[in-house]
């Protein structure tokens, strides 16, 4: 026999076969039993799943060539519930092909077209879902007596709304298109599809390893993913709830922009500088609605740091963290705050954005390496931030910064839109023209010394702040000097021609062996309580105010050389803090001149008018008359 002849004979009894199936498919599509099959199909979907159907439409039955019924216009509904927790266009159940031969109605999967899903969790934890849930933990059970007919749930276009009785909160999911399988061979359940959720496209992933213990509170494996635009996440590990949620793995997030991200899910964002690109990895420990992360890798705007971070939402939003890093820069989070108006000598107008500071409460140690706060570079920095109740509190437990060491507290307290600051640093053995540039604006002071400062403001912006501005600050300071005017040069050569000028006055620089400041502020208006500048050749006192609102300075002073002679020269310092004019008292240098001095009394007596003194008086007149006398 040739293979042609075999396969021929072979091929004639499996035709046979086919033929008497397809028979037994058309005789079985004349003479089944539709009030059977849909009372059947019905009573499988309420055993698995808990559910009643209430059809209010049509209902559509086909054996050839595919084997479904479908229902038209559903609700289903649950619990003792009035209200459908689901409403299905069109319910489509896909029957098993070998069993209905026998005319018995089994289901192989069902599809959902365009259902309407309502959640609503209540205050008790507890949802309309829950008799849903402990049906399908019922039925999928070893040995149970209903057993699962069917294995996976196909939702098109579908809307799930959710209410939360506690929080009041509401959340839409449009155009959901997921796949749900639990095949009858395996414990396990997947979950895949995709939605559209505040405007935006999620595609996500779930999957449990054992269905039936994670349906029961007990501990199952639990794979889930998110991947949208403005977010990117994933969990890897196990989860249990028993009396709590509890979910205990691998978490990574990660995001092209953390303000973004925030922004889509609703949270607080926090400021208006910097977090742009962010991504996490920690070990996950979640208990109900507090989450601890343990080996956290954390990065953000570029900062790298490891730790250790706490989070809860019970009614206000709380986050604890406690991070190292090697090198941080604070830039972003201060690039869009000015305290002067850009290209401009005056304060910032513009008006302090509050609300971040109401909505959620922070308790941060951070310390670095290395820190980099606009052009300032800061070495080894132990920092503290804490934020509650729309107060926040910064202390710098010790920074090393221009040189030297730092440290102190800066507090932010909200009252509407008013912002009330309290700031006191204490700055030991710093470079003094990096500190008072970059901290006062004043750029001619130079030499090493301690900075101490305790200041108290209130105000809606910058320029607010600096008109109430109250408090008091030192500067003690050595080898070190003063630029503008050399001292030393310009008194010697008053001293030799007080009327000679100050053309050079402006220019040069005073060398001083200590320098002491003390002054007092008040309604933005700093007091002169105590300026000394003592240097090997000469010496300045200062009195006087300065306008921190205005920039201005309205000082005197006086400058002495360290001679036998002790030459002085009162002088005065008078316009803005970076180029302020500073000239010599002109009457003290008329004084100074024995040829002018007698011009300046003439001058006052004939303003006063004071007589002058008769003319016998002078030696000229009793000689005239004398003169006369001989004659």
């Amino acid at each position: 026999m040739t293979m042609a002849q075999g396969m021929k004979r072979l091929g004639t009894p499996i035709a046979a076969l086919l033929g008497l199936a397809l028979i037994a498919l058309i005789a079985t599509s004349w003479l089944i039993n539709r009030d059977a099959l849909r009372k059947a199909v019905e009573t499988q979907i309420r055993d698995v799943t808990g559910l009643e159907l209430s059809v209010a439409g049509s209902i559509d039955i086909s054996v050839l060539p595919a084997s479904y019924i479908s229902f038209h216009d559903v609700g289903l509904k649950g619990g003792g519930t009035s209200d459908p927790a689901l409403h299905v266009d069109v319910l489509t159940a896909n029957l098993r092909l070998l069993p209905l031969l026998r005319q018995r109605f089994e289901i192989a999967d069902l599809t959902l077209l365009r259902p309407r899903i309502h959640v609503s969790l209540k205050q008790d934890g507890e949802s309309n879902w829950t008799p849903f849930i402990q049906t399908i933990a019922r039925t999928m059970k070893p040995g149970a007596d209903n057993q699962v007919s069917f294995s996976e749930i196909r939702i098109q276009d579908g809307v799930l709304n959710y209410e939360d009785a506690t929080t009041h909160a509401a959340e839409k999911f449009e155009d959901i298109d997921l796949s749900l399988a639990w095949p009858s061979i395996s414990r396990s359940f997947a979950a895949t599809g995709q939605f559209d959720w505040r405007g935006e496209r999620v595609d996500g992933s779930i999957s449990f390893a054992d269905f039936v213990a994670a349906l029961s509170g007990d501990r199952s494996g639990l794979k889930a993913r998110i991947a949208s635009a403005p977010l990117k996440l994933a969990f890897d590990g196990s989860v249990a709830n028993r009396t709590s949620p509890m979910m205990e793995g691998t978490l990574t997030i990660d995001s092209p922009s953390l303000r973004n991200a925030l922004r889509w899910t609703g949270q607080p964002q926090p400021g208006s500088g910097g977090f742009g690109r962010f991504a996490l990895k920690a070990r996950a420990n979640v208990v109900g609605a507090s989450i601890a992360l343990t080996n956290v890798n954390v990065e953000l705007d570029g900062n790298t740091a490891e730790g250790v971070m706490t989070y809860a939402n019970n009614g206000r939003q709380t986050l604890q963290a406690t991070l190292a890093a090697d090198a941080l820069d604070f830039t972003p989070y201060i690039s869009t705050f000015r305290l002067l108006a850009s290209g401009a000598r005056d304060w910032n107008r513009q008006l302090f954005d509050l609300n971040g500071l109401s909505t959620t409460d922070l308790d941060m140690r951070l310390s670095a390496a290395r820190l980099t706060v606009g052009t300032s570079k800061l070495g080894r920095t132990a920092i503290g931030a804490n934020l509650r109740n729309g107060t926040l509190a910064l202390s710098v437990g010790e920074a090393q910064v221009y040189g030297g060491i730092a440290k102190g507290s800066f507090g932010i307290a909200r009252s509407d839109t008013v912002a009330d600051v309290k700031a006191q640093f204490q700055f030991t053995d710093v470079d003094l023209q990096a500190c008072a540039s970059e901290l006062f604006g004043l750029n001619k002071l130079s030499g090493r010394g301690n900075i101490n400062v305790s200041l108290l403001a209130s105000g809606s912006s910058p320029f607010g702040l600096v008109q109430s501005l109250d408090g008091t600050a030192t500067v003690t300071g050595h080898d070190g000097a003063i630029s503008g005017f050399n001292a030393e040069q310009l008194l010697k050569r008053l001293e030799r021609r007080p009327l000679s000028g100050g053309g050079n006055f402006r220019n040069g620089s005073t060398p001083f062996d200590t320098l002491t400041i003390a002054v007092k502020f008040s309604d933005g208006i700093a007091t002169a309580e105590d300026i000394r500048i003592e240097g090997p050749a000469a010496k300045i006192t200062l009195t006087g105010t300065a306008s921190v609102p205005t920039r201005e300075y309205d000082m005197k002073g006086v400058a002495s050389l360290n001679t036998t002679s002790g030459f002085q020269l009162p002088f005065m310092v008078q316009g803005p803090w970076d180029d302020p004019l500073i000239f010599p008292d002109p009457e003290s240098l008329i004084r100074q001149s024995p040829a002018a001095s007698p011009f300046l009394d003439l001058l006052k007596r004939r303003i006063t008018g004071e007589k002058h003194p008769a003319p016998t008086d002078s030696p000229t007149a009793e000689n005239a008359k004398e003169n006369a006398k001989s004659n």
